[in-house]
């Protein structure tokens, strides 16, 4: 069709010109095709409005094609569609105060209602390869801790009460200021240390490093220091597939990896009968059985959305001990998601010098809508997930992944069953891929300074060591304000970054201090 439109814009204008040569003030005639047909105006209409898409997500500026938009955004959401079921698992079944709990089922439709509204929000806002879901630092806290006092209603009112606080936060500009006070080399190793966080979590994931049960050493190879698993054995194989085309440079390297992977586990289950781990099993597969599904669709009961209780926990355990979960909740929410915004923002290389990026006001909004949102249907906070590395790999760089991302969420409510093909060991792989392309960052830090040296190396050791990437900002902030102000260097630390600094000693210190306000 373009080329039809071409060659009649050229006849038009040869015929316009012979015909009013004489007169230029008359207007040229209207193109016609090769058979003289006047062509429409409209006919341009498809490149106009591709034209003001492609503007609006600046998919030519940035780079990137429309191809390469979609393949990250499915990736984004294969490396993702684990949480659909892994959250259920955390949130169902925990009794609360009063003996209640969530349905599985239901947990599962809210978890992908507010993972695919949020992601494809944000791709419209902030039009950045984010991908929003249910954090799993915070649904874990909530399980573990939370509801031993409180009922699910009033933990997920703190949940809303924390997101407001954080979209308060977000749009006076006081977050923005934070997130600049913030020394460059910091916000480096905070990229550096989400790049060994999620490689870790793939390790994990997919047995390849396992606990030992004991306090030395904490973790060891596979099972009994043998990698003789067929889910382990897949994720090598997933591995190598992913690794050997990155290195060739074969675009759709991880989505290729994950579907030839994802055949090969079903039909070494096919064979095997490997069956589920479920804590029983160490040679079963870690949270997906890969196989064929039995049906494909299923309707979602969103009976949870609005399930919440704003102020009951205030009355229940007390306005000082309600704040004070509210006070870890923001901490875990605020810079959780200020380190994954910084690192994603880097690896798609859409990152200033200073560690900003395009609308960042708007992204950290939204992020605190996340929390509002995912506290409204008791899918637990909704933030930025560090698997959005995945699509970002691929090439994604715009706020389209993001809705390809969220759309596929929103379906999958529908196609639970499919979500379940995946195994989790094959996903795996292509976060360990996704933190080695994030780790490299590492060479823009200046490290001949000791006292930048030992703050970016606690930043990035802390966050995998204790499964927390607030955990390695707060070592990071910590130490850079303590010893870079003993090294005659505190004129150049921000007050805010002060500030946060103390804010995160009483983070860590929160045990004490609600164990001594539960003897006031």
């Amino acid at each position: 069709m373009r080329v039809l439109r071409q060659v009649g814009v050229g006849i038009g204008w040869c015929c316009a010109t012979r015909a009013y040569s004489t007169d230029l003030s008359l207007r040229r005639a209207p193109p016609t095709d090769p058979t003289g047909v006047t062509i429409s105006a409209t006919t341009s209409a498809p490149t106009r409005t591709t034209g003001r898409f492609d503007r609006f997500f600046e998919i030519t500026a940035r780079g990137t094609t429309w191809g390469t938009e979609v393949r990250g955004g499915v990736l984004t959401f294969v490396t993702m569609a684990y949480i659909v079921i892994l959250n259920p698992l955390i949130l169902g079944g925990t009794k609360d105060v009063l003996g209640h709990t969530l349905g599985t089922s239901q947990v599962a439709a809210v978890t992908a209602l507010s993972a695919g509204v949020m992601t494809v929000l944000f791709g419209l806002v902030a039009r950045l390869p984010f991908a929003f879901a249910a954090g799993l630092g915070i649904n874990s806290f909530l399980a573990v801790n939370v509801v031993k006092i409180l009922s699910w209603q009033e933990a997920m009112g703190l949940v809303v009460i924390n997101g407001i606080i954080i979209v308060l936060l977000s749009a006076t500009g006081l977050r923005k200021l934070i997130f600049n006070a913030v020394p460059a080399p910091l916000k480096t190793a905070i990229t550096v240390g989400i790049g060994l966080f999620i490689a870790f979590i793939g390790l994990v994931d997919s047995g390849f490093v396992r606990t030992t049960g004991f306090s030395s050493p904490p973790v060891q190879l596979g099972d009994a220091g043998s990698i003789a698993t067929l889910p382990t054995i897949t994720f090598l194989i997933a591995l190598a597939i992913m690794g050997v085309l990155m290195a060739r440079k074969v675009k759709g390297a991880l989505l290729i990896g994950i579907v030839a992977a994802t055949v090969v586990a079903i039909i070494a289950e096919a064979i095997w009968h490997v069956g589920p781990s479920m804590g029983k099993n160490p040679a079963g597969w870690n949270l997906t059985v890969p196989q064929l599904p039995t049906s494909l669709v299923s309707l979602p009961d969103l009976s949870l959305v609005g399930h919440v209780d704003l102020f009951g926990a205030f009355g229940r355990i007390g306005a000082l001990a309600a704040t004070m979960l509210i006070f870890t909740l923001v901490f875990t929410n605020f810079f959780d998601a200020m380190g994954s915004m910084t690192g994603l923002a880097r690896s798609a290389g859409l990152a200033n010098e200073d560690g900003t990026f395009p609308r960042l006001q708007s992204a950290l909004i939204v992020e605190g809508v996340g929390a509002i949102v995912g506290g409204g249907t008791s899918s637990s906070s909704n933030t930025v997930f560090i698997e959005s590395a995945s699509g970002i790999g691929e090439g994604a760089k715009t706020g389209f992944a993001s809705v390809v991302t969220g759309a596929l969420f929103l379906l999958a409510m529908f196609f639970t069953p499919l979500t379940q093909v995946v195994p989790l060991e094959v996903a795996a792989a292509a976060l360990v891929i996704v933190g080695a392309l994030m780790v490299v960052q590492i060479r823009h830090i200046d490290l001949s300074e000791f006292s930048v040296v030992l703050p970016v190396f606690l930043t990035i050791i802390v966050m995998p060591l204790t499964y927390s990437i607030a955990n390695g900002i707060g070592a990071g902030f910590i130490s850079w304000v303590v010893i870079r102000s003993l090294a005659g260097k505190g004129r150049q630390i921000s007050p805010l970054l002060w500030v946060v600094a103390i804010g995160f000693l009483v983070y860590f210190a929160r045990g004490p201090i609600e164990g001594l306000l539960g003897h006031m």
